[in-house]
């Protein structure tokens, strides 16, 4: 080894000598080797088991949004019967109004207070003949 300024890992460079007839061609050859068995089940499992939890994950997204879409289409027919109720009752307080001008027209009229009114047991007042 030579002794360079110190250092014993420098090597001097050499003049090489070169055949013009000759000349050195290097190739590197890479060969790419498969993966072991178990490595290829590892890989396999654990994208397996990505695909599950996402599909998982989807699956309650898909479900909570099924329950929002639930909740608003009860909302809404909520809030539509709520209309149709306030509209019978509005029929039901006209109709209520409507009910002692009718029976007075039909001859009937209310008792006082003071006069007490008997209806018997086994009269029927419907039409069953």
């Amino acid at each position: 080894m030579a002794y360079t300024r110190g250092n014993l890992a420098v090597e001097q460079q050499r003049e090489q000598k070169q055949n013009p007839r000759y000349r050195e061609k290097t190739k590197v050859v890479t060969r790419r080797t498969s993966l072991p068995l178990q490595e290829k089940l590892l890989y396999l499992l654990t994208l397996g088991l990505f695909v599950i939890v996402g599909t998982v994950l989807v699956w309650r997204y898909v479900h909570i949004y099924d329950l929002n879409k639930q909740a608003q289409l009860l909302d809404s027919k909520i809030s539509a019967d709520k209309k149709q109720i306030a509209v019978y009752q509005k029929q039901k307080q006209d109709l209520e109004q409507q009910v002692p001008a009718k029976a007075r027209s039909w001859g009937w009229v209310s008792p006082s207070d003071e006069k007490t009114i008997f209806v018997p047991h086994n009269v029927s007042y419907t039409d069953d003949k």
